[in-house]
């Protein structure tokens, strides 16, 4: 059985129209927005905390401004204490 993809026509159509995008760029960005928002909490923290940590950034304030982050996504996960955010990125 093929898996059925939803079609985002409409809006892609509706960036193209506001925007100064073309149709393959408005495309990417509809693909690179849904790919954000697809990240699981797990994959979030390691990802910030690689991002934080390459910026210089240390432990403490790293696992802070994460626990402070999280709460912001689009579709909260359950809070973590900052014990749970280190088993995430250290195992």
């Amino acid at each position: 059985m093929l898996e059925r993809r939803p079609s985002y026509d409409d809006l892609i159509d509706h960036l193209v129209r506001s925007t100064a995008l073309h149709r393959g760029e408005a495309a990417r960005v509809v693909l690179d927005v849904l790919a954000y928002f697809d990240e699981t909490t797990e994959e979030f923290v390691r990802r910030r905390h690689r991002e934080m940590q390459s910026g210089g950034g240390t432990n403490a304030e790293i696992f802070e401004r994460i626990a402070a982050e999280l709460p912001h996504r689009a579709v909260a996960p359950p809070e973590l204490s900052l014990r749970q955010l280190r088993r995430i990125v250290y195992g």
